[in-house]
């Protein structure tokens, strides 16, 4: 019965043509493949950030690879180096970390400085470390770069990871201007596309924007990953685990960075009409830190909002129940093109949690959630719509058990972490063996 379920799940993964299933490279002395993984802001999930690349390498591990991650320190990782170059095992993960500290708090100089340290120390690495692939995870651009010096010094395969689009995304919300970068960003962009192997990209809506725009033809899609684990193991936690204000409320739950791209600001004028509607039992609650938060907080006042409440970062293990008592988690970007095709966790972990999405973006996710019934999209810039919404929900216990199930059935048989990382495995393990025909 077992092995059948797993049969059932795995059939549900999209599979990619040309990849062997299964693969694996036949050469006993290597004792399974040696990855270099170079990834900036790597965290487990003690820490409050995304957990993928912690649970691919630990899948790859426990299958007989051995894993080096090289990584910096972001502010929301779990991360505590003590010394400029600090060397852990993690799950049985070689892990080692340039002591550069990240944070979208900082300024777009500053952080565009400690990107390119980052990236030159790298290369040292991908110069000297043992390794049969290398996979460079971007953004920021500049982490391309170590894969280029393995690629073309070494003659190593090399996975091209484009988590977002970039540099569009930079260009599109006015952050990247100046027109050398750019030009310089754009000659990066189509050398890291030109030298890898492969491009593995996070969304449906992003390999279609490579292939037709940069003309690629290995291209995949592994998307960020559900941890049904952690998520949605255990049924949903009783009330009194959260705070007093927060119980015997129906929760709107938004869980992750208050930064630029974020359009958190609608987030508010949503609340602003739940309150004029008098729909007191509502609580909005806003997880997360970022660039804007401050800014936010003060809007918050200015509009004598009372059904706000804004929690800093917290552990992802925190995070559990507050979405899973949730009526409904919230997912907003700004209006511009390339932020429809973003893959983001909290999409993820609402879905692990069986927790209904009410969110903005209008690519694959709009799609997706339409077809599955698991969320409702709403129109951007449209406060009235995502209050209407809400209140659907709030309103309608039947509607949220369909989507909540619905949700965790895609969490498990599609965005598995599980199954995504025997994917990418099987992605690798093609590339190395054709490196060695």
């Amino acid at each position: 019965m077992k092995s059948q379920k797993v049969r059932t799940l795995a059939s549900s993964v999209p599979r990619i043509p040309w990849v062997q299933q299964g693969a694996r490279r036949d050469d006993r002395r290597s004792g399974g493949q040696r990855i270099l993984f170079f990834y900036q802001y790597f965290g487990t999930n003690e820490g409050c950030w995304s957990t993928r690349v912690h649970e691919f390498a630990r899948g790859w591990v426990a299958a007989g690879d051995r894993v080096t991650v090289i990584t910096s320190v972001y502010d929301k990782s779990d991360l505590k180096p003590d010394r400029w170059y600090w060397q852990r095992t993690i799950d049985g993960i070689d892990v080692r970390v340039f002591n550069i500290r990240l944070s979208n708090k900082h300024g777009s100089h500053w952080r565009l400085v400690t990107f390119i340290l980052y990236s030159l120390l790298s290369c040292w690495i991908a110069l000297t470390h043992p390794a049969n692939v290398v996979v460079s995870s971007s953004g920021p651009l500049t982490v391309g770069l170590p894969g280029l010096v393995a690629r073309y010094l070494r003659r190593k395969p090399f996975v091209f990871e484009v988590r977002d689009l970039w540099p569009d995304g930079a260009i599109q919300l006015q952050v990247l201007r100046n027109p050398v970068l750019i030009w310089l960003a754009r000659r990066l962009e189509s050398l890291c596309y030109r030298a890898a192997s492969v491009v593995v990209a996070l969304s449906e809506d992003t390999a279609r924007h490579l292939r037709t725009e940069h003309r690629l033809t290995r291209v995949c899609v592994i998307p960020n990953i559900a941890d049904n684990d952690l998520f949605g193991a255990c049924d949903r936690l009783h009330a009194n685990t959260l705070p007093a204000w927060a119980q015997e409320k129906n929760l709107v739950v938004y869980a992750g960075t208050l930064g630029l791209m974020d359009d958190c600001e609608q987030i508010l004028h949503m609340a602003k009409r739940l309150q004029d509607r008098d729909e007191d039992r509502i609580q909005v609650v806003l997880i997360g830190d970022g660039k804007e938060r401050r800014r936010l907080e003060e809007q918050a006042d200015q509009l004598s909002l009372h059904n706000v409440r804004f929690i800093g970062p917290m552990p992802k293990r925190e995070l559990v129940p507050w979405l899973q008592q949730a009526t409904c988690a919230l997912m907003c970007f700004r209006s511009v093109p390339v932020l429809n095709a973003v893959s983001p966790n909290k999409l993820y972990d609402a879905l692990a949690a069986g927790t209904p999405l009410v969110q903005t973006t209008q690519g694959w996710i709009k799609q997706m959630l339409s077809r599955e019934s698991c969320g409702i999209t709403v129109p951007q810039d449209d406060p009235d719509a995502m209050a209407n919404a809400v209140i659907q929900l709030v309103k309608n216990p039947e509607l949220r058990a369909t989507m909540s199930i619905n949700g965790q059935r895609i969490a498990r048989t599609i965005f598995d972490k599980g199954l995504l990382g025997a994917q990418y495995r099987d992605v690798i393990a093609t590339i190395t063996n054709e490196a060695f025909q």
